[in-house]
Formats: structure tokens, C-alpha cells, sequence
């Protein structure tokens, strides 16, 4: 019979994970130990039930939390221990088979065993030959062990040659994993060189630009100085030119004024002003289209280059060491960004004095509406001859946000500087993205159209009733979404802003904009 410490050791030597005896046993940093097989399954478990977010490696037994996938290594001594007590079993196993009868004799009829049953393979007696075996094939020892010795030396070979094959994999896997490493530095490297790269070569551009423009304000303003020293000095020679024909014109006597007024200097014809010009918009023109260009290199089709994909949910079984591979985290549900929005949300209201007579709003200035009639009368001033409307707020630099809710399509939406033209432009129902001032999202029955210096970029997208608008100023960014049960981007438009920005809005006849409200 075992003791009760040989008991309280095996206990020991069992996996918490499968309650078997510790096959290829590892330590984990925590000091508990598993079986190398069963806490790899549990942590691709929890890689997988992670589903786009830091997978948390645990130790099963204290719960214990490790930032990265500790490296697992085998516990020599901790296996020398098992195999002690896998060999004490197995002899303990074959001692209580053995137990009561000896191993030479027939359990059943304590004969001496002489010859091998094929049928039942086991050995028998010369009893067990004449009533059980009689008509079963029966060998000699000698002859059925020589099979079984050949059966064990073909198993051997093939456990010998599955043995090399494992362990080269395992080679196989340690050189891949090298040669991923080393390839992901050389990468990592060349990346972040080329990424420092270009960061000077944007901060170096960014000085020459902010040096042009300073040199430019610079010649501008000493042409201003020129011209006011200029206007001060002309205004002291017509004050002295006044105060000398001021005092010639109050003198009585006749032949004084005639002998004085020879003697009065003309007035000569002041000095020509010199022509300051500080067209800063055509220096910033040709920069302004390169930035936007950049702007939507890093801010659109990078991100959407190095974008993780979703992981593969197909394959549910076994991974083999050939079929390894590094699953990617998936993006964030949509749902959360009109919760990041929403943050810098504002609340907008309609300018009254900028309404198309057409355009009826409501009393609190958050509904506009197309109706069949003019509202206001023919006075000139601020107010647009297309169907538009300005708001009364503008925004500049930081983030900004709004919702508006449109009655159905025919409706545009937008922002502009506040130079936007008041006059109808011919051929043209609205004048919002026409110019390089002013940016707008046409709402059409079929798809959307985005409007920017009169040209027109056909967006296929389902209608929304729903719309949102984020401003990102600092980063040039203008974006359009949909709002349903997931927030859809419909189209961003990267520039450069150099004015404060205000919400527009066109109706066709008989729509209605209402601007959304938040506490």
C-alpha cells in the first residue's frame, strides 16, 4: 500500500488544468507550475476571447496578471520528479497484477503457462489448450515475441523519426522566431527613420513658410511707416502753408498783402505714396494645396493603410506549429466615436440678417424652412439671394462639433468664410464650395456630392435624416458623418484654415433644417 506522503506527492505533481500528472511541466514568474500544452491553450483562449483589446495573460491558480506572455521553459527537476513517480506507479501496477498468483502459473487453473493464445492474446496453459482454446491459433512464446519485437522495432523507428521531425520544427520555430525578430527591428528602424525624416522635413518647412510670411509682413510694414512719414511730413507743410495764408489773408492793409503774397510759397504736389501690397493669400496658395494634399496622406490613406484587420473567426481547431500565426486587434466599435464627438458639441442658432427671403426660421433661430412665399421684403444688405443662411456663430482654432436633422434630400451643408458671396451665381442654384472659402456636402436623392472650389466629388452613401459635422481646425480637417445606429463617415475635406469658419446651410423648396440642441 502507497503511504500517505506518497499520496500528498503525487497531489503535487498534478496539473490544476487537466488533473493529470505534469507532462513537460513549466513554472510560471507567479512560482505555480502547469503543464506547457494546458496553460498555452488557456492563454490563446483569453487571446481570443480578448476580440480586439490587450489580451490580460493570468495564472489559473492565484489569478496573477502579466502584461506580456511570459516565455515558458521547461522545469527539469520538476519532470525528474514525475517520471520518479510515473515509474513507482507502474511498478506498484504490475506488483498488484502480479499479487496472490505467481507470474509463471494460470490464474485459472495454477498450471504452468506455456504457449500464447493469438484469439484472446494471453498466455496459456496446457488445460486452457484442451477446453478454452482448443480451435484459437496458439504460438510458442519464442515465435509470438519475435512479432512483437518486430511490431515494437517498426513503433521505435517511427517514434524516432516523429521525434526528429518535432525537434526539427521546433528548430524551425526557434529560427523563425529569431528571423522575425530581427526582420521586425530592421523594419521598426527603417520606419522610424523615415518617419524622423520627414518630421524635420515638416518642422523645416514650417520655418521657411512662417519666415516667408514674417518676411512678407515685414515689407509691408515698412512700406506702411514710409507712407505714414511721408503723410506726417505733408501734413506739417500744409499746416504751415495754412497758417501763413491764414495770417496774409488777415492782414488790413492793401499794399502789405499785395508786397507779402509774392513772398508766399506755392503749394507743390505732395509726394506719391509707394504701394503697399501684403497679399499673404498668394504665398499661402500654393502652400495651402500641399499641406491639404499631406493632410490627407497622414490623416486619411495612412491610417487606412495600417489599419489592423479583423481576426479570423473561421478556424476553430488545432493550430499546428506550420500554422502559426499573429492575429490582429480589431478596430473599436463605431458606435463609441459619436460618443468622442459629441464632446465638443455646439449649439448652433440661424443669423436672421443672412436668410433668403424665402427662408422662414422659427423663433428661437433653430429651424429653417422653405416656404412657397418671400418672407422678407427686397432690401438690400447681408442677406443671400440663393436659398441659404448663415449661423450666427463662426469657430476657430480647436475642435468643434454640430448635428442638424434635414427633412429629406435638396439640402446642402457647410462652412465658409465669412466673405461668401451674397449674389446668385449664374448657372448655379447655391454658391457654397464653389470658391476656395467656403467647403459643403449636397445631399441628393441617389449619393452626396462634396463641393470645394466649384469641383464636385461623388460620395455613394445611403440618405441620412441624421447629420454631424466636426470642425478639427488646428488639423485642417472637415468631416461629414451619418448618424444611425452606427456613426458612418461620409467625407472629410483636408485644408488649411486661415479664417474663422461658419455653419451654411441651402434648402430647395419646401425642406427644412433644424439645428440639434444639447444641455
Amino acid at each position: 500500500m502507497a503511504s500517505p506522503i506518497s499520496h500528498k506527492l503525487e497531489e503535487k505533481l498534478v496539473c490544476s488544468i487537466c488533473l493529470e500528472l505534469f507532462r513537460v511541466p513549466v513554472t510560471l514568474p507567479c512560482g505555480h507550475n502547469f503543464c506547457k500544452r494546458c496553460i498555452s491553450d488557456h492563454w490563446d483562449k483569453q487571446r481570443q476571447a480578448a476580440a480586439g483589446t490587450q489580451p490580460n495573460y493570468t495564472c489559473p491558480e492565484c489569478r496573477r496578471g502579466f502584461e506580456r506572455c511570459p516565455e515558458l521553459e521547461k522545469n527539469v527537476t520538476l519532470y525528474n520528479v514525475v517520471e520518479l513517480a510515473q515509474d513507482r506507479e507502474a511498478q506498484g501496477s504490475a506488483a498488484g497484477r502480479c499479487e496472490g498468483v505467481p507470474a509463471e502459473l494460470c490464474r485459472q487453473h495454477g498450471r504452468p503457462l506455456e504457449l500464447y493464445c493469438e484469439d484472446e492474446r494471453r498466455c496459456i496453459c496446457c488445460i486452457c489448450t484442451v477446453r478454452d482454446c482448443q480451435r484459437h491459433r496458439r504460438v510458442l512464446f519464442e515465435e509470438e515475441r519475435a512479432k512483437k519485437q518486430i511490431f515494437l522495432k517498426e513503433s521505435l523507428e517511427k517514434a524516432q523519426e516523429e521525434l526528429e521531425r518535432t525537434e526539427l520544427a521546433m528548430k524551425e520555430l526557434e529560427l523563425k522566431t529569431q528571423s522575425i525578430k530581427d526582420c521586425s527591428e530592421e523594419f521598426k528602424a527603417g520606419i522610424q527613420s523615415k518617419f524622423t525624416h520627414l518630421k524635420k522635413a515638416l518642422e523645416d518647412f514650417q520655418c521657411q513658410t512662417v519666415a516667408r510670411i514674417e518676411q512678407e509682413h515685414s515689407v509691408a510694414l515698412e512700406c506702411v511707416d514710409k507712407n505714414w512719414n511721408l503723410c506726417k511730413d505733408r501734413l506739417d507743410v500744409l499746416g504751415q502753408h495754412r497758417e501763413r495764408a491764414q495770417s496774409l489773408l488777415a492782414c488790413p492793409d492793401h499794399r502789405t498783402f499785395l508786397q507779402e503774397f509774392p513772398l508766399l510759397p506755392p503749394l507743390e504736389s505732395p509726394e506719391a505714396l509707394v504701394p503697399v501690397e501684403f497679399n499673404v493669400a498668394a504665398v499661402i496658395k500654393p502652400i495651402s494645396e500641399i499641406l491639404t494634399s499631406i493632410s490627407r496622406l497622414l490623416l486619411e490613406d495612412l491610417p487606412g493603410s495600417v489599419a489592423p484587420k479583423a481576426p479570423d473567426s473561421t478556424g476553430q481547431g488545432p493550430v499546428h506549429p506550420q500554422e502559426l500565426a499573429v492575429k490582429a486587434v480589431a478596430p473599436l466599435p463605431s458606435c463609441q466615436l459619436r460618443a468622442e464627438l459629441l464632446k465638443d458639441h455646439r449649439n448652433l442658432t440661424f443669423d436672421p440678417e443672412t436668410a433668403n427671403k424665402y427662408l422662414e426660421l422659427s423663433k428661437g433661430a433653430r429651424k429653417a424652412k422653405h416656404g412657397p412665399s418671400p418672407i422678407h421684403g427686397q432690401e438690400q444688405g447681408p442677406r443671400f439671394e440663393p436659398w441659404q443662411v448663415l449661423c450666427t456663430q463662426s469657430y476657430g482654432p480647436g475642435h468643434h462639433y454640430w448635428e442638424v436633422r434635414i427633412s429629406s434630400h435638396s439640402v446642402v451643408l457647410g462652412v465658409t468664410y465669412r466673405g461668401l458671396p451674397r449674389e446668385q451665381q449664374q448657372g448655379c442654384r447655391f454658391n457654397i464650395g464653389l470658391d476656395g472659402g467656403s467647403w459643403g456636402l449636397q445631399v441628393r436623392e441617389d449619393c452626396y456630392l462634396a463641393w470645394h472650389k466649384g469641383q464636385a466629388k461623388k460620395i455613394q452613401e445611403k440618405l441620412y435624416k441624421n447629420l454631424g459635422v466636426s470642425l478639427d481646425y488646428g488639423k485642417g480637417l472637415l468631416s461629414f458623418y451619418g448618424l444611425g445606429e452606427r456613426t458612418k463617415l461620409i467625407h472629410s475635406f483636408h485644408s488649411v484654415f486661415t479664417e474663422p469658419l461658419y455653419p451654411v446651410f441651402w434648402l430647395c423648396e419646401g425642406r427644412m433644417v433644424t439645428l440639434c440642441q444639447r444641455d
